[in-house]
């Protein structure tokens, strides 16, 4: 794992050449809403990009996390299957339904089964490289989302670039990254961690979620201002020194937001005593998500070492799936 974390930037190079080398067949129908299926380390990729696109494109992108599509799904709807290892079950029904219901589809992953079922079907599908944990290879989704949306002129070719620029970023910024992620290991350690952040960010913090329970079996929750003012902050009555709060700052906050989450802060940090605080480099909302990303997935490598735990340990999940096939 430690020498998948350093290979990230060497990975979103990999994926931009993958996708200066994709070329995609566009539908002959309207596209009028986008739905993208995935879960877990291959779901998250969405979400991020999700964000990342809000601003820009025209059309309604939801999340299907599950089984199931929604009832609007038909004709007129692209349905975007991401799966690393094109095995996940829940993305593999949901696209089956996708094909029955005529939806113009397109899949992101290494193989498996995703790969036959879009190539029987005479789906668009780029491959990526396989082989590796899941949670490990966010940087190929990330990139061949994005650049699907441009080549279906969705969003402009400036995330492409924002991408390519996110790649210095973090190679210049390396050293302060490993400092930034072993303090915030430290202050996580033996805690209940809680991490914040506005809502253009919820992707990010999603995925440190999830680093943290899968590399250091470490268990915390995420909110999002302004959300978490109109409810979780009255919780924080019942608070106590037994949490450890992360804050995901950013410059480009919305005013209002940014009052809102320095309120946030003097309120959690009266019962919680410290408080630690995130800042991001980089001159876009795509660099300083990726620049999170792998500052987050050093944080989760180095409390694995404090927690003394095998960061490649999935033996739950196995035993889940197992379970289920039994079915």
């Amino acid at each position: 794992m430690k020498q998948l974390i350093e290979s990230f930037p060497r990975q979103i190079q990999e994926a931009l050449e993958i996708a200066d080398n994709a070329t995609f067949k566009k539908s002959d129908t309207r596209i009028e809403n986008v739905v993208i299926c995935g879960l877990g380390g291959s779901g998250i990729g969405a979400k991020i990009v999700a964000n990342w696109v809000q601003s820009e494109m025209k059309l309604p992108v939801i999340l299907v996390n599950d089984y199931t599509l929604p009832a609007f799904a038909s004709k007129t709807t692209l349905v975007i299957a991401s799966s690393y290892s094109g095995n996940t079950e829940e993305t593999l029904m949901a696209v089956e339904t996708a094909h029955q219901n005529g939806c113009f589809i397109f899949g992101i992953t290494s193989g498996g089964t995703l790969k036959t079922f879009c190539d029987d079907n005479g789906y668009d599908c780029v491959i990526v490289p396989g082989g590796n944990p899941p949670r490990s290879a966010v940087a190929y989704s990330l990139v061949q989302l994005v650049n699907y949306f441009v080549k279906m002129e969705f969003v402009s070719i400036d995330l492409m670039n924002q991408i390519k620029l996110s790649i210095s970023l973090i190679n210049e910024h390396e050293a302060f990254i490993h400092e930034q992620a072993q303090l915030m290991a430290k202050f996580l350690y033996g805690k209940v961690g809680v991490m914040y952040g506005e809502t253009k960010y919820e992707g990010v913090i999603v995925r440190a979620k999830q680093q943290f329970n899968e590399n250091a079996k470490f268990l915390l929750w995420h909110n999002v201002i302004p959300e978490m003012n109109h409810n979780e902050l009255v919780g924080w009555g019942g608070g106590d020194e037994r949490f450890a709060t992360v804050f995901f700052n950013a410059p480009d906050l919305h005013p209002r937001n940014a009052r809102r989450m320095e309120i946030t802060k003097e309120t959690i940090e009266k019962k919680c005593g410290a408080l630690f605080n995130l800042y991001p480099k980089g001159e876009s909302l795509v660099e300083r998500s990726i620049y999170y990303i792998h500052l987050v997935d050093w944080a989760s490598y180095y409390l694995c070492e404090l927690n003394q735990v095998d960061i490649m340990d999935i033996k739950i999940i196995d035993y889940l799936k197992d379970e289920l096939a039994k079915i």
